[in-house]
Formats: C-alpha cells, structure tokens, sequence
C-alpha cells in the first residue's frame, strides 16, 4: 500500500544486494565481502572502547581518523573526508557535484547504485557503452557533461583503466568533478590519489570494507582538493554530523596501523584469484581481466542462468544479472582457498554427464 508515499518513493527503484542468505553450509561468493577476518589490531580496538566514550557522541570531524588516512596515503588531513560506507560518499558526493543542468556520465555496465542515486536526486545521466571486450575507454566521456564518475577497477566487471589514461581525462575534463570509485583498487588497480595535487577537479572514493575486512563497519573514504573536502563536508552537515560513530573511527585506526597484516590478506586473494582463473579458463570460461576480488566469467555453454541456479541450489551464491550483456556472465568474489575448492566441486557435478 502506497497511499501515504511520495510520487519520488513510488518512482524509485531501489538498489538490489547480492543475497544475504545465512546457514552453516553455504558459500557466499555474492557480495565481494573480503573472506578473511580484519586485523587483530582491529578487533582489539573495538574491545578497548568504553562505555564513557560510547555515551557521548563522536568526533563529527573523525580528525584522528582522517590524519590516520592521510599519513597513510601521503596527502594532507583538510584533502580526506570519511563517510558511512563509501556509498554514503558517493551519495553526499553526487548531492555536492552532480546535480547541475548538465548530465552526470558513467558507464552503461558498472555500479547500479548510480542510476539509483540519478533517480532519487534527479540528476539527469548519460551512459557510456564498454566496449566489446567490457573495456572502458574514458576518452568517450564528454568534456563538457555536468560530471563523471566510475569506479577502477569497474563493477561488476573486474577490468581496470590505467593512471595515464586517467590523467588525461583530468586534464581534457577540467571544468567537470571527476569521480573515481576505487572500492576495489587494493586489489590490483593503480590508485588515483596520487593525482589529486595537480587536478582539483578529481575526488577518489575509497573503503574498508573490500581489502581491509570491515563491511560490517561501515567506513568509507574520500580523497581530493580541500574544495572538494568542504562541499562533501556541507552536504554531511545539513544531513547527518555524526555518520561515523566511535567504534568505526577506532576500528579504521587500528586498521591502517597494521599495514603487514592487511597486505598479506590482500596477496593471499590475489593467489587464490590467480588459481581461480586458471581453473575457470581449463574448463574453457571466458574470464575477464581482474583487479578486484572477484572475477567476472561467462560458462562455455553460454549457460549462466542455469549454472546460477545450480549453484544456488546447492548453497554456493554467486551473482547473475539477467540484462542484455551480462545475461552470459557470473560474478564470483574470491573467496578462501576452501571455498573456491567447494565452488569448483559444484561446478563439476553441475557439467558431470546426466
């Protein structure tokens, strides 16, 4: 019953997650959650919070936090916003600089939180089609748009653009923020941040969730020209000065002060992707170039749909999208070397002869 909704809440449609289904047995390769636990350091960080700390509100600046980041990626402490989860930092993001007469561009194929925030804050949008290899060549944005945003590497299909060809769209697109989503960079991905000194007009967005094992945390990052940091910084003060609470600022310093523990979490997926590709290549999948921790991989038969469905059956959840061009294709996140093991045994009694 709608009686009581705005013409906007019965308009939207809303962003759909990878299914969230629990149970001792099942494999859950849908939702690119990193499949190893967060630094010790972390967990210790969450216990040694007080009860005097929990009763008063957070720092709404997260200052500790952000010089934490900043030191970390070499920038300066007024260049770093945080957020509650980096898609609350694309939506203050697209409130802060998208939402001019020009259209917003992003791929065709990619995050589908973006149309969904174009909806909700009526932002007029324009696609830019991958090409046939799912590639995206970023001088087919507009330098005139009213904004551009993509994620490197992209989703859901794993391929990354490099640092120059990035650095040039900067460059030809000076007039318009540039939005780079790096939600899966820590994977393979060369990282933009390097670039915000000499382009004002470029903002990366980051998050713990992927490589640093905090999806349950909700914290995300972004990184750009202080101009940029003072807009998101209005935008989250006329709606919420307080997105990240205690726990998450603590949580996200103890993080980035174990650097040794967070890279070998990372080489250890970029191991078990490497191995999966080979499996997925020898049973003759098609698998696209990845970046991130998850590959993007269309069966020999062109059977995705029932291969899902099999899978699904057999509690291994993987991510399948019924649309033109990616009706062919599986999103599989990498998960543990067990799991891929569970994942490939399934595989087989699925293509085993009836």
């Amino acid at each position: 019953m709608t009686r009581y909704w705005t013409d906007l809440a019965r308009r939207l449609t809303p962003y759909v997650p990878g299914e969230q289904r629990g149970g001792a047995n099942i494999v859950k390769l849908n939702t690119n959650e990193n499949p190893y636990p967060p630094s010790p350091a972390v967990l210790n960080a969450i216990r040694e919070v007080s009860g005097d700390t929990l009763r008063r509100y957070p720092d709404p600046d997260a200052t500790a936090l952000r010089e934490s980041i900043a030191e970390y990626h070499g920038v300066q402490t007024e260049q770093v916003f945080v957020g509650n989860g980096s898609d609350e930092i694309l939506a203050m993001a697209f409130m802060a600089f998208f939402t001019g007469d020009k259209p917003l561009q992003y791929p065709d194929i990619s995050y589908s939180f973006y149309p969904v925030y174009c909806d909700l804050l009526n932002i007029t949008s324009a696609t830019v089609p991958l090409d046939e290899q799912y590639r995206l060549n970023l001088d087919s944005f507009t330098t005139d748009g009213g904004g551009i945003v993509f994620p490197n590497p992209n989703a859901p299909t794993a391929v990354d653009v490099e640092l120059s060809a990035i650095q040039k769209l900067l460059s030809v697109a000076r007039d318009q923020v540039v939005l780079v989503d790096e939600a899966y960079a820590d994977f393979g991905a060369t990282s933009a941040v390097e670039l915000i000194d000499q382009h004002p007009n470029l903002l990366v967005s980051r998050t713990f969730s992927k490589g640093r094992s905090m999806a349950g945390m909700r914290l995300g990052v972004a990184i750009g020209d202080s101009n940029l940091i003072s807009a998101l910084k209005c935008v989250k003060d006329s709606f919420n000065s307080y997105p990240v609470d205690a726990i998450a600022q603590a949580a996200g310093i103890a993080s980035l002060s174990d650097d040794d523990y967070y890279q070998h979490t990372i080489q250890q997926i970029i191991y078990t992707r490497t191995e999966t590709v080979k499996l997925l290549e020898a049973r003759n999948w098609k698998v696209l170039p990845s970046s991130a921790n998850f590959v993007f991989a269309s069966p020999a038969d062109d059977n995705a749909s029932a291969v899902f469905k099999y899978l699904s059956g057999e509690g291994i959840l993987v991510r399948y999208w019924d649309r033109e061009r990616l009706r062919k294709w599986l999103r599989i996140s990498i998960g543990t070397d067990d799991e891929m093991s569970q994942f490939f045994a399934a595989l087989d009694r699925f293509n085993a002869p009836k």
